[in-house]
């Protein structure tokens, strides 16, 4: 059998499952995803030898992305918990969002359904295999993954391990689907079988993502990149601020949800950066300023345009040196990515300013952008991040993985 062939009976399957799933009790779903979360902590020996074939065969790639792709067993602990806090959400589908009676004596109730069969195209984390199945699982929905080349030993022990539960529960084969092959004209198949795949969710580099967005005949939810923001404004707890900043940057610079760039108003500039500046050089991260942070920081290199919209995804930062709130909001509409963006302030008014006005989908007072994640949402775990307007937006989860239909409720009418 062909590539083409095998890829559209995969995504048949998946579609003759979603109808299965769109009517599983709530009960049975739970049931299935407590016994995904045991099988992945029962096989974790086969798994982490898998990840060790993956990590060996990776060679010299930067430190962030062997961060991305390593498995231990606290990371597959997180995985089997992620799972099994999502067993304890509320299940979304079937719930009334609103109902309401017409002049015509109509009954009608909006609500929720799943999508029906989704396909995650994505690159590194071996833990989204799991992530995915799970809500797509519980939402209702059948899912496709394909993740890349350099984690699929990785990716089919949990996928083995996943599926023996799905069997267990005597659930449809096409629930939870792997592609299995490293040829890329995988992904371009896939992105052609609109006839049963209802939404595409990549996650991975902005390369990847935008190859999908230009190759795909079904719906894409999508983020390209995190260029996301604090601004440490004139009426911060710089202690506070310091903090914030650190573990923004520092914590796990390979993500979408790092800080890639830094913002100061003027009035706190020279009290606040050669201290932080200094912590951040102790810990190897490398500074691209204004000329003002240049001029505190003479290890600095000057920051280009360029950098400012650059995802690093490493230790290297962007700062600037801002007249006024103004000025901060102006640059990060300007710059960011419309991901994760925070200020640090003691004044409300320019909170609330800065929080209606920075048009991204997550911004915070007072708190790290590092939590821009599902699980720290507690929504369970993700599906992804959407900077898009439409239909989902910020972390993806349970919600985000249903739409909703019209029941309409008559007793015999006929329009006039």
């Amino acid at each position: 059998m062909n590539m083409s062939n095998e890829l559209e009976n995969i995504a048949k399957g998946a579609l003759t499952a979603s109808r299965v799933l769109a009517n599983l009790s709530t009960e049975t779903k739970d049931a299935v995803l407590k016994d995904m979360a045991a099988a992945l902590l029962n096989n974790k020996a086969a798994i982490l030898k898998a990840n060790k074939k993956d990590i060996v065969a990776s060679g010299s790639k930067p430190k962030v992305f062997i961060d991305r792709l390593t498995l231990n067993e606290a990371r597959i602990r997180q995985m089997a918990d992620a799972l099994l806090d999502v067993a304890k959400l509320r299940d979304p589908v079937g719930e009334l969002i609103r109902g309401w009676d017409t002049s015509s004596g109509l009954r009608i109730q909006k609500v929720r359904s799943p999508i029906g069969v989704i396909a995650i195209i994505y690159e590194s984390r071996p833990n989204v295999t799991a992530d995915c199945a799970g809500l797509c699982l519980k939402s209702g929905n059948s899912v496709i993954l394909r993740g890349g080349s350099e984690s699929l030993n990785s990716n089919l022990a949990i996928y083995k391990a996943l599926n023996s539960a799905i069997q267990k529960h005597g659930l449809p084969g096409g629930s939870i689907n792997l592609i299995k092959t490293r040829e890329r004209k995988a992904v371009d198949i896939l992105l052609k079988l609109d006839k049963y795949i209802d939404l595409v969710i990549p996650r991975g580099g902005e390369e990847l993502i935008r190859k999908v967005v230009r190759s795909s005949r079904i719906p894409v939810i999508k983020h390209y990149k995190g260029i996301c923001h604090v601004y440490v404004d004139e009426w911060a707890d710089l202690n506070m601020a310091e903090k914030i900043c650190f573990n923004a940057k520092v914590q796990r610079p390979g993500v979408c949800n790092a800080m890639e760039s830094m913002l100061v108003h003027r009035d706190v500039a020279v009290r606040f950066l050669p201290g932080m500046l200094k912590k951040f050089s102790e810990a190897g991260v490398e500074i691209r300023g204004c000329p003002l942070t240049c001029k505190i920081a003479k290890s600095a290199k000057r920051a280009t345009e360029k950098d400012y919209r650059t995802e690093y995804l490493d230790l290297i930062l962007s700062v600037k040196v801002v007249e006024d709130l103004d000025e901060a909001v102006a640059h990060i509409n300007n710059y960011g990515s419309h991901h994760s963006d925070s200020i640090v302030t003691d004044n409300y008014d320019e909170a609330l300013k800065f929080l209606k006005q920075v048009d991204s989908a997550c911004v915070y007072l007072n708190a790290s952008t590092r939590f821009t994640d599902g699980n720290q949402f507690g929504m369970g775990a993700e599906i992804g991040i959407s900077t898009d307007k439409l239909h989902a937006r910020g972390p993806m989860a349970l919600e985000e993985l249903t739409i909703y239909k019209y029941m309409v409720l008559g007793c015999g009418q006929v329009r006039q």
